[in-house]
Parts: structure tokens; sequence; C-alpha cells
């Protein structure tokens, strides 16, 4: 049964002209395909959507970062806006105006529980506000923006990833995401050292990106060691420390198990250790 989309319409505060734009920035290439091959009628998908929608919440971000905050640098609002645009942070606010519940999407979809997808719900937002931008135009699109995206209340909520700084459950795909919004090299793995038995080792892992960004960190196998290298990177990238000297902030020390939250073997978004991106050097090898 299709949800009401006057619901989501109430949530979001936009009412659509055109019904069709916003019918079409829920359906998901699943049920366009599925459709097709069964020889029915032919369904737009919301990819081109999501692609203009991407652009303008890109625009808007940056807009209204150098609005509000004139007295930044462009490496504090890259950073600001890199979380803003983040995978992580347009996840909540899918969640939050629960846009699963909306989408169209293809038996095998559905079956495989593609309403609660990052991917689908990332890019039926980004849809979604190229919708209310063509339905409306740009103010329109600028309030849903600064309502969902920018003035977001701080909820706490962590599995959605809505509250400051958001949870994060898998740090090397984080990072290879703020890399790319950074516009920096991809993050290259490698182990330096092994210690301990065969039965009880502990790994030492480095990520590098590029000359200027590296980090060391241990643990008790080597995807649980790259997250937390990972996660020592990401958190330099974010907290503001670009104008420091390359010197400076080239290596970060390595930090013991206790000190970071267990992490799961079961992880393996983004770059691992066990295909790295790097050509392994004779004197360091890579997992």
């Amino acid at each position: 049964m299709r949800a009401d989309l006057s619901t989501l319409e109430a949530r979001i505060s936009h009412r659509f002209q055109d019904q069709q734009l916003l019918r079409r920035a829920l359906t998901h290439s699943s049920l366009a395909n599925e459709t097709r091959h069964a020889g029915g009628d032919t369904i737009a998908d919301n990819e081109q959507l999501e692609f203009l929608g991407d652009s303008i919440l890109g625009f808007l971000v940056s807009d209204e970062l150098v609005r509000r905050r004139p007295e930044h640098r462009e490496g504090e609002l890259s950073r600001q806006k890199a979380h803003l645009v983040s995978a992580a942070h347009l996840y909540g606010v899918a969640r939050r105006i629960d846009l699963g519940e909306f989408l169209e999407i293809g038996r095998s979809e559905e079956m495989s529980g593609g309403r609660a997808k990052k991917t689908l719900l990332v890019d039926a937002l980004e849809a979604l506000i190229a919708a209310i931008y063509l339905d409306a135009g740009l103010d329109a699109v600028r309030i849903f923006v600064l309502n969902h995206v920018l003035d977001a209340p701080v909820t706490g909520d962590e599995e959605s990833g809505t509250d400051i700084q958001p949870a994060i459950t898998n740090f090397k795909s984080a990072l290879q995401e703020l890399a790319q919004s950074l516009k920096l090299a991809q993050p290259r793995y490698s182990i330096i050292r092994e210690q301990g038995p065969e039965h009880s080792k502990t790994f030492t892992v480095e990520v590098r990106i590029g000359k200027d960004w590296a980090g060391q960190a241990e643990g008790r196998t080597k995807k649980i060691a790259a997250q937390r290298a990972a996660r020592g990177v990401y958190e330099r990238l974010l907290s503001g420390t670009a104008d420091m000297s390359t010197s400076d902030r080239l290596v970060s020390p390595v930090q013991p198990e206790s000190t970071l939250p267990a992490e799961t073997d079961g992880q393996t978004n983004g770059a691992d250790p066990t295909t790295p991106a790097a050509s392994p050097s004779a004197s360091s090898p890579t997992a």
C-alpha cells in the first residue's frame, strides 16, 4: 500500500504543486527496472534528481556557511561543509523525516530491507531537494535545507547520526568520504608491525593520505587497527589542525586498544589493509 505523501509534505513543510516531481524523487531505479522488464509502462526514477540535488545542497550549505561564519578560513568551512553533506549526516536527516516509508522500490530491494539502507535514503533525500527546487524555486529549497540539514535539532540519536558529531561505526569509510570532499588523496593502509604469539597477535596499521596526513594505531586484528588509525586521522582533519606544520601533523601517536571503543571484524567498508591501494614496499608489508 502506497504511503500517503501528504504526511511527508507536512513533515517537510512543503506542499508540492507538481505531485509527479515528488513521486519521481521517491522512485528508486529498482522499481523502474523491474517494471520495464515486466513489460509495464516506463517509470522515471530519481537518479537525475539525485544528481541535481547533490549540487543544490552543496551550493546552499556553502552559501549559508559563508554568511554565518565570515571569519572562518576556507579549510574550516570545507570541514564544516564536509560534515553537513556527508552520508552519515544526511542519513540522519532522512531517518528523522521517515523518508524510507515513502520510497517506491522494487520487490528485490523491498525484500533486502531497502527502505532502511543508507545509500537509498541519502539518494532519495538529495532527489527530494531537487524536486523542491524544481517545484518552487531556490527560496523554498533553501528553507528545507536550513531547517532539516543545517539547523537540525540535536537529538542525540546515535544510530541515525544526527547529533553534532555524527556517531560513526566505520571510520575507514568516513575518512574516505571526508578525504574526497576535501579533494585529498584517498587513504592508503599498510601494516607496519606485528607483535606477540600467533594466537594472540597485536597489529599496528598506518593510514596515510598523501604526504601530509598519517596516523597509526594498534588492534588485536588488522581491521580493528585500521579502524582506529582511520579514526585518529578523521578526527584531526575535522578538528581544524590544517594550520599546523607538516612535521607536527604528520603522524599521530599509536593508541592502545583500551583507549578506543571496541570495533568488530565485520566492518569492511572503505579501504581495508587486506586490500591496500598502494603497492607494498619490501620493508613495510601490507595486509
